[in-house]
């Protein structure tokens, strides 16, 4: 009897480990492939409309360059939707290859444990990262590890119209620089039908103003030096923006468009706004195809010293759960999405920057910096940003929702809430946020 029940033990033991092994989530060391026998790369993404059919070029240009990758570039939706359906399958077979992230996802990713960081295949490749912007590295670099592969770049500029200028009386070659300029320019910009200045109601442009300050958003070095416990805004630099913003609201200089960029943008370029922040990501619609001059300059701060800006827009992370041909056809694929060429193609197409240095030689950016200029007014920001906590951005896994608080306190003061309150009120929610999500993570 008791070696029969040694026997069934043995047995049971045989079967357990059988099916651990056939479950979907250990399944990962059969990489996907095509039908001709190519190992598939699964891309999500959520660039549509130019950019989504740049994406679908350089894809196929990528699986025409060689025979052993095959590249499936799959549209899922915004950002937020694309993460959401990350969510559901991250960290099973089913999980894509490469996931396109937004900036504020940073930090989910890495304590996800859905990913492997890039950082492995760079050193294993002896990848030469200086061929790489810095000051782009420097916000995806957390403990001098790089976890995903910056691609589309951004940060944010003001535009404005410099017929609108003109006509006002004001230099169209002498942008203002100040909150305090930007307002009396756009007292001047503003008539019964017409606002002087305008910006889309999303908490990113809060946070570059802020950063264009030197001021941190979260506290222990924007949560890159420990873990962010609570959140700074409400500190004097914070309370400058809401201010200023408050002081447009109330003389009628400012134009409510809305937190859909779409909105904001129309205004613009059909002249019922005459300046307007925006990401350089919107460069191509704002300056091509308008009846006027657009003109472009750097964020304002209070004083019109410039401490830079945060980068925006996504990057390219490669999955852990898949297997391991794969993760080295997302790395091939990645490092042909860094290839000085291709980089130039992106930006010219798109008006995000570039991410290789070398891609500002190839002819095609040449010639279209040459014939838009105002493209060059992002990238100079970006190079004579400085690095520090301020401006490599926030660290926090509640990012997306400290945003949405943003852009309801600014909503507030439209409304004509004190922005003092406001602030402070602001401030508590997300320092909630926060400590809210520490408290789970930490379990």
């Amino acid at each position: 009897m008791k070696l029969k029940s040694l026997w069934l033990s043995l047995l049971s033991l045989v079967i357990v480990f059988f099916l651990v092994g056939c479950s979907p989530e250990a399944s990962t060391s059969e990489a996907r492939k095509t039908g001709d026998g190519k190992i598939k790369v699964t891309f999500w993404h959520a660039m549509n409309g130019t950019p989504g059919d740049l994406i679908k070029s350089m894809v196929d240009k990528y699986n025409a360059s060689q025979s052993k990758y095959f590249v499936e570039a799959s549209y899922q939706g915004t950002y937020e939707e694309a993460l959401t359906k990350l969510k559901a399958v991250g960290g099973t077979k089913e999980a894509p290859t490469i996931m396109q992230a937004q900036e504020i996802a940073t930090k989910y990713m890495i304590d996800s444990g859905f990913v492997q960081p890039v950082q492995d295949f760079i050193d294993k490749d002896n990848y030469d990262l200086s061929k790489l912007e810095e000051n782009i590295l420097g916000y995806y670099q957390v403990n001098g590890k790089l976890y995903s592969m910056p691609f589309n770049t951004s940060n944010s500029i003001l535009f404005y119209n410099k017929d609108k200028f003109k006509a006002a009386g004001l230099d169209p070659e002498n942008p203002p620089t100040t909150y305090a300029e930007i307002r009396e320019a756009a007292k001047k910009l503003t008539n019964s039908n017409d606002k002087g200045f305008s910006l889309v109601i999303y908490g990113w442009f809060v946070e570059q103003l802020l950063a264009n300050q030197g001021a941190d958003m979260v506290d222990h070095g924007n949560g890159r030096d420990a873990l962010a416990t609570k959140s700074l805004l409400d500190s004097k630099q914070s309370l400058e923006i809401f201010k200023w913003l408050d002081d447009m609201n109330k003389d009628g200089s400012i134009g409510n468009y809305g937190r859909k960029f779409d909105d904001v943008r129309a205004a613009f370029r059909s002249g019922k706004v005459a300046m307007f922040l925006d990401s350089t990501a919107g460069t191509p619609g704002n300056v091509k195809d308008v009846p006027f001059q657009v003109g472009t300059a750097f964020m304002p701060s209070p004083d019109g010293k410039n401490n830079g800006v945060i980068v925006g827009g996504a990057s390219l992370w490669i999955m852990n759960s898949v297997a391991e041909e794969e993760k080295e056809g997302a790395w091939d694929f990645m490092k042909f999405m860094t290839q000085p060429e291709t980089q130039a193609e992106w930006a010219a197409g798109t008006g995000y920057f570039p991410i290789t240095k070398a891609a500002y030689d190839q002819q095609v950016l040449k010639d279209t910096y040459a014939k838009y200029p105002q493209f060059t007014t992002a990238v100079k920001q970006l190079q004579q940003t400085k690095l520090s906590s301020a401006t490599k951005g926030a660290l926090i896994s509640v990012f997306p929702e400290a945003r949405l608080e943003v852009a309801t306190a600014i909503e507030r003061v439209y409304k004509g809430e004190d922005p003092q309150k406001v602030v402070d009120e602001l401030n508590k929610k997300v320092t909630g946020l926060i400590e809210e999500n520490n408290k789970v993570s930490q379990k």
